[in-house]
Formats: C-alpha cells, sequence, structure tokens
C-alpha cells in the first residue's frame, strides 16, 4: 500500500499543471481479483495506472487417495503505462507486489491408501498421514495488457468503462508439501514407518512435489481478463 500511494501522489504531482484529466478512481473484477484503481494523464494519448487486487477461495481437492483442503489467495498490486489509439490501448506493466498464492491441508484417513511419486503407501489407523502444501510465485512480475476504454476519457464524460486481457509473467510456480504422521508400506500395516523421517517416503514427497510443479508450469504465464468502471474528477 505505501508503494501505491507513492505512485498516485507522483502521477498527481505530475499532471497537475497540464490541462489533461488530473485524477480517476475505479472499481474492477479480473482473474487478479476484486480491485480499485487510479490513474491520472501523461499525454494527451497516454495515462499511468495503478491498483491493488484481492480475493479469496476455498475448496476440497482429492488427489492420488490425498485430501486438500485449500484456500487461493490473490492479493497483487499492479502498475501500467496505458498507452491508446483511439479507444484501444496497449499496457505494459508490472506487478510490483505479487502475493498469489495458495495453501492447503493435508490429510489421508487411516487405513486409505495413497499414492506420492509413483508410490503407493498406507496411512495409518492410531497415526493418519497429515501435513500441509503450499504454491507460491515470483513476487514482483512483468505484465502485458491489451483492451478498450479509459479510465480518463478525453471528453466531458466523467464515467469511463475499461475491459482488457492479458498475461502476467510470474515465473513458474513451486510447490511444497510437508507431510507428518504414520506410513505403512502394506494394506495389513506390519511395516509403517515416521512419514517426516523416512528416506523412502520423503523420497517420495519430493517426487511428488515435482510432479505437481510440472504440472503447475504452465501457470507461469497467468492470464489476466478484466472489467472495471471508473470516474474522472
Amino acid at each position: 500500500m505505501k508503494t501505491l500511494s507513492v505512485i498516485l501522489l507522483t502521477c498527481l504531482a505530475a499532471s497537475a499543471q497540464s490541462d489533461l484529466p488530473h485524477f480517476g478512481i475505479g472499481f474492477s473484477a479480473s482473474t487478479l481479483g476484486l480491485g480499485v484503481q487510479a490513474a491520472t494523464a501523461v499525454t494527451s494519448r497516454a495515462n499511468l495506472r495503478a491498483g491493488f487486487n484481492i480475493f479469496n477461495y476455498s475448496d476440497t481437492i482429492h488427489k492420488d487417495g490425498v485430501n486438500y483442503q485449500g484456500d487461493l489467495h490473490l492479493r497483487s498490486v499492479q502498475v501500467t503505462w496505458d498507452q491508446y489509439f483511439g479507444a484501444f490501448h496497449i499496457s505494459p506493466g508490472l506487478l510490483v507486489y505479487n502475493g498469489n498464492r495458495a495453501t492447503a491441508l493435508a490429510s489421508v484417513p487411516g487405513g486409505q491408501s495413497f499414492t506420492l511419486g509413483g508410490n503407493t503407501f498406507y496411512s495409518n489407523s492410531a497415526t493418519p498421514v497429515g501435513g500441509s502444501g503450499e504454491l507460491t510465485v515470483n513476487k514482483a512480475a512483468p505484465m502485458i495488457l491489451v483492451g478498450f476504454g479509459n479510465l480518463l476519457p478525453r471528453s466531458q464524460r466523467h464515467f469511463g468503462v475499461n475491459v482488457e486481457a492479458g498475461v502476467v509473467f510470474q515465473g513458474s510456480p513451486k510447490i511444497r508439501l510437508n507431510l507428518g504422521g504414520i506410513t505403512c508400506l502394506n494394506a495389513a500395516q506390519t511395516a509403517c514407518v515416521n512419514t517426516a523421517t523416512d528416506t523412502l517416503v520423503q523420497g517420495s514427497v519430493i517426487a511428488e512435489q515435482s510432479k505437481l510443479s510440472n504440472q503447475a508450469g504452465p501457470y507461469k504465464y497467468f492470464p489476466v481478463v478484466a472489467i472495471g468502471f471508473g470516474y474522472k474528477f
């Protein structure tokens, strides 16, 4: 928020002496979350725009015998340069803060089989397997957007609509799994080990991390689709 405040104050100071629109504020809904944006005109065909986005979503996923109670946390601060060609604009920019991530609580009911890294195990009935997982991305990421509309209409209108789409280049997601409890090597539960310390189980956890990270690889390009409504002061 401090970064966003500095950016907005700088924008306002730069445009205070011009005849261009000084300030506009808007609200948006996008794949980055619900957001608030502000903009100032830099030239007759360009704006500097900044904003933040936030959203939470929870769901339960069942994969390879493991239950993941997951939470998606979208948190970001973006800055873009909006270059206009009529109503159309191209907006290179940056997520100066990319706090988008996912967390999950992992559990395997006692006696149930599960698979990690291609190996099948069984969760101990007395001390079931459980733990946590996390998906993270780069904390800063360049982005590019294209669209139609303007938070600062170059007319007497005060209200504006902005529709745009693009991509954030956030790097390959990184996934970590931390599992504990007792893992058994057979259904009869006669050969059981400590999940957190056994080399075979931990090797399978690392292999599972790599598999999940590879599956999440395409999301290094995070798609952005947004619609916003603004008011020019």
